[in-house]
Parts: C-alpha cells; sequence; structure tokens
C-alpha cells in the first residue's frame, strides 16, 4: 500500500497492487498450496518411486538365492548339499572358505582346492592361490573357468564360451569317464596347450563338437589342474542325472582333505580394479542424461505456475499519511533506538536550518560551518548548538524527547515572524470594549 501526503494530512485512500485474476471477480486462486493440491500433484511422482522400490525390492528377492549356488549347505536346487553329503559319506574331510585368505589357510599337501566361481577373484587373487597351489601340491578344480582364469592356472588353455549344457559322451578313455558314463556338461569349451593324442598329461573329455569340456592338465602329478566348463553336475537338481554323481564324487573326492572356496562379497577388488559408476555405464549414457534434462526442463515449463499480468485495484480502505511515520517511530520506541530516531531529527533539522541562514544544502552536515552561522542568527553559544545538533545519542526517552523540543525550538526561532491571532483579538476585544464605555459615559454621543 503506499500513502500520499505528508505530515499529519487528511487520510486518502491508497491504491493497492494485486496480483492474480481479474478484481471483483472473487476466484482467485491461493498462493500458497494446500495439502490436498500437494498431494493430487505428487502422487504420480510418488506411485513411480513406489513401483520402483517393489521392483528392487522384487528383483533383489529373486536374486537372493545366487548366494547359495554350489554352497555345500545348501538344499537350493542350484545347492550342493548332495554332493557334499556324499563326499562326507566316503571320508572326505570337507573346509569351506569365503575369503582366499581362508583357502589359503587351509592348503596343505594331498588337499584338492576346489574354487566355485574362478572368475570372479582379480587376476591378483588368481595369482596368489596359483602359487600356493603349486608350493603346497595342491590339486585345483576350477567351475565354469573362462579366459581369465586360464590365463593364470593353465597358461596357453584357450576357453571358449557360450556352449550349450546337456548330456555329453566321455570322448575319452580314462578310469574316470569309464565308471561316471555320460555327464551333463558344456558351457566353456577349452582348446589345450599340446595334443592330448600325444601328451599323456593332458586329458580332454565330454567334447562338444570337438572342444573337451572337461580338460586336465598335469594328469597324475600332485599339482593338477581340472578345468570343468560347467557346474550342472554339482547342482542338487541335476546330481542323480546320468553319470554326473560318480563324476562329481571322483574329481573332488579323489583326495582326502577337499577346501570347497565360494568367493564371496569379502573378495573386493583392488584399488587398481575399482572403477566408477560412469565408467560401468555404457558410453552413450551422456546423451542419454542429456536428453532426460532436456526433457525435464521442458517438463518443469509446461507445469510451471504462470502469473498473470500485474493488476492495480482499489482497495476499500483508508490510510493515514502518517502512517509510514508513526510506524518507523513505534519501531524506534520498540528496539530502544535513541540514536537512530536521534540523528533522524538532527539530520533534517539541519537539512531544515541550513538554507535560513542562507548555507547551501551540501554544508547543512558541517558542524565548522553550521554552527557559527546559526550562533550569528539566534545569539546562542556555539558550544550549545554543536552539542544539539552534532551532540552524542540521548541517554533515555525524556532526554530524545528534550532533545525535539529543543530543536522545534531553534527552528521556530529562525521562522519568520507569523501574525499572532490571539494578542490581535485581545486587542479588538479591548477596542471595542473602549468604545463601549466611552459611549456609555456620554449618552450625547
Amino acid at each position: 500500500m503506499t500513502a500520499t501526503g505528508t505530515g499529519t494530512g487528511p487520510a486518502t485512500t491508497a491504491p493497492a497492487t494485486a496480483t492474480g485474476d481479474t478484481p471483483g471477480t472473487g476466484t482467485g486462486s491461493s498462493v500458497s498450496p494446500t495439502a490436498r493440491r500437494i498431494w493430487l500433484r505428487s502422487r504420480g511422482l510418488l506411485v513411480a518411486a513406489a513401483v520402483l522400490v517393489l521392483t528392487g525390492l522384487v528383483l533383489a528377492l529373486l536374486r537372493s538365492g545366487d548366494n547359495s549356488a554350489l554352497h555345500p549347505s545348501s538344499a537350493a536346487p542350484l545347492g550342493s548339499r548332495a554332493i557334499n553329503q556324499l563326499l562326507t559319506d566316503h571320508g572326505v574331510d570337507i573346509t569351506v572358505a569365503t575369503t582366499s585368505e581362508e583357502a589359503l589357510a587351509a592348503l596343505r599337501p594331498g588337499t584338492t582346492l576346489l574354487i566355485t566361481h574362478p572368475e570372479d577373484l582379480t587376476p591378483e587373487r588368481r595369482e596368489t592361490l596359483h602359487r600356493a597351489t603349486q608350493r603346497t601340491g595342491t590339486r585345483t578344480v576350477l567351475v565354469a573357468a573362462g579366459p581369465g582364469t586360464t590365463a593364470v592356472f593353465a597358461p596357453g588353455t584357450e576357453a571358449v564360451g557360450h556352449l550349450p549344457t546337456g548330456e555329453l559322451d566321455p570322448g575319452c578313455t580314462t578310469d574316470l569317464t569309464d565308471r561316471a558314463g555320460s555327464a551333463q556338461l558344456g558351457g566353456y569349451g577349452y582348446l589345450p596347450p599340446t595334443d592330448p593324442a600325444t601328451d599323456p598329461t593332458t586329458l580332454a573329455c565330454y567334447p562338444y563338437e570337438g572342444l573337451p569340456t572337461l580338460l586336465t592338465l598335469d594328469a597324475g602329478a600332485p599339482t593338477e589342474t581340472v578345468l570343468l566348463g560347467a557346474p550342472d553336475i554339482l547342482h542338487n537338481q541335476s546330481l542323480a542325472d546320468h553319470g554326473n554323481a560318480s563324476l562329481a564324487l571322483q574329481l573332488l573326492g579323489a583326495r582326502d582333505h577337499l577346501v570347497w572356496y565360494l568367493p564371496t562379497g569379502a573378495e573386493a577388488p583392488g584399488s587398481d580394479d575399482e572403477r566408477s559408476l560412469t565408467q560401468l555405464m555404457a558410453p552413450g549414457w551422456r546423451w542419454a542424461a542429456l536428453q532426460l534434462a532436456i526433457a525435464a526442463a521442458l517438463a518443469a515449463f509446461w507445469r510451471g505456475r504462470r502469473l498473470g499480468p500485474v493488476l492495480t485495484e482499489r482497495l476499500p480502505i483508508t490510510v493515514r499519511a502518517a502512517e509510514t511515520t508513526e510506524g518507523r517511530a513505534r519501531l524506534y520506541h520498540r528496539n530502544g533506538a535513541r540514536d537512530r530516531a536521534a540523528d533522524a531529527l538532527r539530520t533534517a533539522a539541519r537539512g531544515r536550518l541550513a538554507p535560513r541562514v542562507g548555507l547551501p544544502a551540501a554544508a547543512a552536515h558541517t558542524p565548522d560551518t553550521l554552527v557559527p552561522a546559526l550562533a550569528a542568527h539566534t545569539g546562542q553559544p556555539g558550544h550549545d548548538l554543536h552539542q544539539l545538533l552534532f551532540g552524542p545519542p540521548p541517554a533515555d526517552d525524556p532526554a530524545l524527547v528534550a532533545l525535539a523540543d529543543a530543536l522545534d525550538a531553534l527552528e521556530n526561532r529562525l521562522t519568520p515572524d507569523r501574525p499572532e491571532t490571539t494578542d490581535t483579538t485581545k486587542t479588538s476585544d479591548t477596542t471595542d470594549t473602549t468604545d463601549t464605555t466611552d459611549t456609555a459615559k456620554d449618552p450625547r454621543q
């Protein structure tokens, strides 16, 4: 609202600035949204977030069973509790390890090391385990060994993946395959570094289109290495099929001690192998993110609140012209700001007094110029005038009132004389009374 006029003049009607609908319609909307409007606007996002969280939970539950795959105590279809029981019945001592440190600590001569997920290990951990097996004379069985594993445990061997899993004939003549017969294999096929026909220490069995899915290197040696292309023969759900149980029992029960190593989340990659989230994402993610950002900006512009033009309307209220002055005075009084109030009074008084003594407005706030001029016109001591116009703030409210009265008195002394209505009235009354008296005394007049 804007007040017009100065001093304590007449009350005026103030125009006000309003934003919204056309005046008089009475259908303006509130600036602050209600809870209902917030719910209506945000329910779509809340539903989408709930669906996303629910989907994540379902996926987590579906994937939670992956931790039991090939676990020797798991009775799940992909677990290995059945073969574990068979090995225990045949007198094999089984040690379960979930970290490479536990596996290394359990290695000793006459041990078979089974690594269920060798591709989950970092190259450094593979190297450490391989050196330990060579040093302790440990036999190693690697399940679904890919190129990264064969490069360490079977140098020169090429791993070919994504072969179908199914029943395969032995394709070789060994005591192991003679007892087992056909078995369910596939997954990875292996090309050995030497020809199995001429190298008796290399046994290539269960081929799929010429690629053996069970490869034994250094056969008969203490550090024998077995590459098993697929884990199906170890699963509970398929152990009773074909010759799976016999083959699994011979591979894992060849020695009295078996270290069953299950790499888990504790086997975190080394700092050299760590990659940021952006490095793990597809190369085109930046363009996708840019498109999403543009779409979000357009949606925000489309759904954003648009205010109408600024309208000016006359509100049905009246405002005193001195309301601003009184309001500021109340604020000063409430906060005890006597120094600011006194400074405002003195500054305004100096601005009005300077022109009356012939000084420019620029000299109104210069004590060396204003005080002598006022002293010459009023006859008051310069020290008193300096204290009045440039002195320290008043100590209390009565002193502030006294300061205002003194400033008002000083301005009145420099104000041109005005006709004294009261004295003139008195003189006129006296004259009239005298005339009336004289008339009464001399009736002849």
